[in-house]
C-alpha cells in the first residue's frame, strides 16, 4: 500500500513525505533513527556544556596554585570554575587538606572518581554508534527487497518488459541505501568528535592527578609535592 503523507504534513516537509512515499517503510525507519540520533546528539552537547567538559583552564590554574604552595587560593580557583577538571582538582585539594589523609588511598579514590566521570561522558555514545553502524545495513536491506520486487515485476511482464519501468524500480530500491548512508555518515563523524573530546578530558585528568602527586618535578624542578604523610610524634628519651 503506498504511503501518502504529503497531504498530512506542512508544505515545507513535502519533500520528506515524498521521500517516504517512494522509499516505503525502510525509509521511514531510517528517518526515525535519524530523529533519535539528533535527540541523542543534542543531549550529549548539553551534557558537555553543563559539565564543562571542554574547559580546562580552571583545573590547570588550581593545580599551579597548589604546586606554588598556595592551597587556599587553589581551592578557591577550583571551586569557582564549573568543569569536570576543576571538580577533580577540588576533590584532590580537599582530600589532601585532611590530616588523616593517606596518599595512596586518596590517589586511588580520585582515580575511581575520574573513571566515573569518563563513563558518564560516554553515556549515549553506544546508541549513536549503533545507529551509525546499522543505518547502512537497513538501507541495503531496503535495496535488496526493492530489487527483488523489481525483478519479480519483470518476470511477470514476460516479453513485454518496459525498460523504463524496470529502471524506475531499481532507482527507488537504491534510494534506501542512499538514505541509510546519509544517516550513518554524519552520525559516525559526530561520534568520532565526541570520542576525541572524551579522550582529551581523560588525558587532562590523568595529567592533573599525576602532577598533583609528583609535584610536576619534570617541568618545575623543585616543586611542591603533596605532604600527605603525617609524621609520627617523637617520644622524649
Amino acid at each position: 500500500m503506498p504511503f501518502e503523507f504529503a497531504s498530512a504534513l506542512p508544505s515545507f516537509l513535502s519533500p520528506l513525505a515524498g521521500l517516504v512515499d517512494q522509499g516505503g517503510p525502510v525509509v521511514m525507519l531510517l528517518l526515525l533513527l535519524s530523529i533519535v540520533a539528533v535527540a541523542l546528539i543534542v543531549a550529549k552537547i548539553l551534557q558537555f556544556a553543563l559539565l564543562g567538559a571542554n574547559r580546562f583552564s580552571g583545573g590547570r590554574k588550581a593545580l599551579r596554585l597548589w604546586l606554588d604552595g598556595r592551597p587556599q587560593e587553589a581551592q578557591i580557583a577550583a571551586a569557582s570554575s564549573k568543569s569536570v577538571l576543576s571538580d577533580i582538582s577540588l576533590k584532590l585539594i580537599k582530600g589532601a587538606g585532611q590530616a588523616e589523609a593517606d596518599r595512596d588511598l586518596l590517589k586511588e579514590d580520585v582515580e575511581r572518581i575520574c573513571v566515573q566521570r569518563i563513563n558518564g561522558l560516554r553515556a549515549y555514545l553506544r546508541p549513536l554508534d549503533m545507529i551509525a553502524q546499522t543505518a547502512p545495513l537497513i538501507g541495503l536491506l531496503g535495496t535488496v527487497l526493492g530489487m527483488i520486487e523489481a525483478f519479480q515485476a519483470m518476470q511477470g511482464a514476460g516479453a513485454a518488459v518496459d525498460p523504463s519501468v524496470l529502471a524506475g524500480g531499481i532507482w527507488v530500491a537504491l534510494l534506501t541505501t542512499a538514505v541509510g548512508l546519509a544517516v550513518a555518515i554524519p552520525v559516525s563523524a559526530i561520534v568520532g568528535w565526541f570520542d576525541s573530546r572524551i579522550e582529551s578530558v581523560q588525558s587532562e585528568m590523568e595529567a592533573l592527578v599525576t602532577a598533583f602527586f609528583t609535584g610536576a618535578v619534570a617541568e618545575r624542578g623543585a616543586a611542591r609535592v603533596v605532604p600527605l604523610e603525617v609524621s609520627e610524634p617523637r617520644h622524649a628519651s
